[in-house]
């Protein structure tokens, strides 16, 4: 008997789920401590402004698309069940996200891989205690990974103009997926070309394909037509807190970064004086948007996401456990040919820091927020730099085993009957 099958996956993974939220309906009315994420209820009451043909801004502390909110409308009609409708949709988008890698881990771009291995790499997601506990009290992650792993299958299988839909409107649903912008258009490589001397003008004629033209512009549109209409809806509050919001963002409690202190600092100092941790994004934007794609993108796509993902939350001035799913999404796609599981003490150790290092903060942060104890200095910047370091060593081992692999067949380079063949050899 199998221990992996589709059926015996999925259900599980929903099994997990509604336990979870079960569970998190009895805590949040018999414990002090709220199972159900603050975030939640910001959302929540966003829709029930909506509801009321208000704007969700009206909710301090909305920073979100209006999507979202039209989105929870269920959550505002008279009932305690639909006040969970958003928890469901959260959790069940999880599985989809689930599902989805096993598409792509089956098709070419995964390398082909049999059903039953592609499985056991999904569960990583699927079977995640932290993935379903996140989505369970009410964080959206979930959507966006749907939007990200469809954006690497609409890719794989030359959907460019899906591939652009999907990239604007995760562009607009969350600001930081126009990383994945270059790294696409960087692998969508034309024909090599025979002559070795080609003029400046050649080569820039030769990178504007077809495909690169098709996905900039269908990914700009959507992410332009969606803008435009929330701004004709609900005018400045939309721009300021949906985007601008995050330029100037101070979030100085639950944040892993090293910049944690230095928020803590800004946030009682004059707002009009420019502040070290306002550039801390050239170091992030340089690395994830310019340097990884540039480097890794056309030897393995997935796996580059993963890397400028990993980069882009490591040097995030706000870094919060919800963050982790952005990369904890791709992680089945680079696992399979990593050095983490080919050598296990390496992935052994590389686990054990990354939690420990977490767990270091955690009680720094306890002892401040519960127990009133002064722990900035030096006991919760230390956890933050120790953290960070573990990060940046785990970002050097995904670079290193990208780099070292050789470039996908990509079947995007292969002419139709080859890609065709391929495809039906894989199903």
């Amino acid at each position: 008997m199998r221990l992996f099958t589709t059926p015996l996956l999925l259900t599980t993974a929903t099994l997990l789920r509604t336990i979870l939220l079960l569970y998190g309906l009895y805590q949040d009315a018999h414990s002090p401590l709220k199972y159900t994420d603050i975030d939640y209820l910001v959302f929540t009451d966003a829709a029930r402004y909506v509801s009321h043909n208000l704007s969700p801004y009206q909710r301090e502390t909305y920073r979100y698309t209006p999507l979202l909110a039209w989105l929870l409308l269920p959550t505002a009609w008279p009932g305690t069940a639909w006040f969970s409708f958003g928890k469901v949709v959260f959790a069940l988008s999880d599985i989809v996200a689930g599902w989805l890698i096993v598409l792509v881990l089956r098709s070419p771009a995964g390398d082909g891989m049999a059903t039953e291995r592609a499985l056991k790499f999904a569960g990583i997601w699927l079977l995640n205690p932290m993935v379903a506990t996140i989505s369970t009290r009410g964080s959206s992650e979930g959507l966006l990974g749907v939007l990200v792993v469809a954006l690497v299958w609409a890719v794989s299988h030359r959907r460019i103009k899906l591939a652009g839909i999907l990239l604007g409107l995760a562009v607009h649903f969350k600001i930081y997926p126009f990383i994945y912008g270059p790294s696409i258009l960087w692998h969508l490589a034309p024909l090599p070309s025979t002559s070795p001397h080609r003029t400046l003008k050649a080569r820039v004629l030769a990178f504007m394909t077809p495909d690169r033209i098709t996905l900039t512009l269908t990914s700009l549109l959507t992410f332009g037509l969606l803008t435009l209409t929330m701004y004709a809806l609900y005018s400045t509050p939309f721009l300021t807190q949906t985007y601008l919001h995050h330029l100037t963002r101070i979030d100085h409690r639950h944040n892993f970064s090293p910049y944690n202190i230095l928020l803590h600092l800004s946030s009682s100092s004059s707002p009009s004086k420019l502040h070290f941790e306002s550039l801390a994004f050239i170091p992030q934007l340089a690395l994830s948007a310019i340097i990884i794609p540039l480097a890794l993108a056309k030897k393995d796509l997935p796996s580059t996401m993963l890397a400028q993902t990993f980069a882009f939350v490591a040097f995030n001035k706000v870094c919060t456990s919800q963050y982790f799913l952005w990369y904890t999404i791709l992680l089945p796609f680079y696992l399979p040919h990593s050095s983490i599981l080919r050598f296990p003490r390496l992935g052994l150790t590389a686990a054990t820091l990354w939690i420990a290092t977490q767990a270091l903060w955690l009680h720094q942060a306890y002892a401040l927020e519960f127990l009133g104890h002064s722990t900035f200095v030096p006991g919760l910047w230390l956890s933050s730099l120790a953290f960070f370091a573990t990060n940046i060593w785990i970002l050097g081992i995904m670079i290193t085993d990208i780099g070292n692999r050789e470039s996908k067949k990509n079947t995007l380079r292969m002419p139709a009957e080859e890609r065709a063949k391929a495809t039906k050899q894989v199903f």
